[in-house]
């Protein structure tokens, strides 16, 4: 039965707009569960693959979208945004919430059409668009920001960002203003599914997890994983994740395979029990170049009390305090990734030491609950603004 219109005397219509079901499962279920105990209805329009009944099984109304993540075709993502204004039109939702960059863009088109009462954008790190140096990324970027000025620009906006960094572009930038951006460190770990557990004895593991796309780091950590075998350390080096295929900074498939068949790591694709994952290993790598928001995998590691190897950028810097639960090194410095590696491989006592820390750390700043309550709290100030203004601007 198709889904209809909010009405006077049903629940706030609380629609989320995000480009695949299982990153809405990873990232946003927990919030999308809070809401639905809140008292809202809450629908979700996203691209569905494998995990609609997760989406519905906590309460949640599922609208299938058809749309690309990661394209930049024209004729597409006006299909897109056509399919996004009908649905608002249709449903008349009095607050939308827009994850990531093409979502917060378009969505906020479809938004500003249908005069939706209020909406947020939340802006899970800036991206590729706005870090890579490859000449297409340098291209589409200027395109971006002027996607980004309109969409958070409107009134009765919030702007969701999960680091200092990101809200400083924003303002220097002028795509928005200062009272508008709320800072939200992070999406939040569940403390009770990732626990401390002892990995088995050895050799050491050393795991990266994420994406498979360039700008994670990942010839850096092929790089640091080549030295440190070569060396004669006794270590495994572990990738898990798939190619993202829609993604420009796609890591062939076919590169993953033979280092895998190498022996210089082990590729373990993509993997749900993350908590599993975490409990077989005793060091987490992120090498990212950039674009973070609050990476997850660095929440979940801090929160298994694993130490940490990542780089001095936004967003991963948040998670790591250098020397004290792990280290922070210079982005693409395969050099540097591989001696604060070396380091916590040599030293089982650092990494427990480090590892009490970062579950610390988890504990008193990274809660699920916390961020979930940060964010009705977010939907509560915008629902007061749009009830207290009747006329609406685009």
């Amino acid at each position: 039965m198709a889904l209809g219109p909010a009405s006077a005397t049903s629940p706030k219509l609380l629609l989320f707009v995000v480009t695949d079901d299982w990153y809405f499962v990873s990232h946003r279920l927990s919030l999308a569960r809070g809401a639905v105990h809140a008292g809202y209805r809450v629908v979700v329009a996203t691209r569905v693959h494998a995990h609609g009944e997760a989406i519905r099984a906590v309460g949640c109304e599922l609208v299938p979208l058809g749309w690309q993540r990661g394209t930049s075709r024209l004729g597409a993502d006006g299909v897109a945004l056509w399919a996004l204004v009908r649905l608002y039109r249709r449903l008349q939702p009095e607050l939308v919430h827009h994850i990531a960059l093409k979502p917060i863009v378009l969505g906020s088109l479809a938004a500003a059409v249908n005069r939706v009462p209020a909406v947020v954008n939340s802006i899970s790190g800036m991206g590729y668009l706005f870090t890579g140096r490859e000449r297409r990324a340098r291209i589409l970027r200027p395109l971006m920001r002027l996607g980004l000025r309109v969409a958070l620009g409107r009134r009765r906006t919030a702007v969701i960002v999960q680091n200092e960094a990101d809200r400083d572009l924003l303002v220097h930038a002028r795509l928005a203003s200062p009272e508008r951006i709320v800072l939200i460190r992070g999406v939040g770990v569940d403390l009770n599914e990732f626990t401390p557990r002892r990995a088995p004895g050895s050799p050491c593991t050393v795991l990266m997890g994420g994406r498979m796309v360039w700008h994670k780091g990942v010839f850096e950590f092929v790089e640091a994983a080549k030295r440190l075998r070569g060396d004669g350390l006794d270590a495994r080096f572990v990738l898990v994740g798939d190619s993202d295929q829609e993604s420009l900074a796609a890591v062939p498939r076919r590169d993953l395979e033979a280092w895998n068949q190498s022996k210089i790591l082990e590729w373990w694709g993509h993997r749900d029990n993350m908590q599993e994952v975490l409990c077989q290993s005793h060091v987490v790598c992120l090498p990212s170049h950039g674009g973070e928001g609050v990476p997850k995998i660095l929440l979940e590691a801090a929160a298994s009390g694993l130490p940490i190897v990542t780089t001095d950028v936004p967003g991963c810097r948040d998670v790591v305090r250098d020397g004290w639960n792990g280290f922070v090194v210079p982005p693409r410095d395969a050099g540097a990734v591989a001696e604060a590696l070396r380091e916590l491989i040599a030293n089982p006592q650092l990494r427990d030491l480090m590892g009490a820390r970062a579950r610390e750390l988890a504990v008193a700043e990274f809660s699920q609950e916390r961020a979930v309550e940060a964010t009705l709290r977010v939907y509560d100030d915008l629902r007061g603004q749009a009830e207290s203004r009747v006329p609406d601007d685009a």
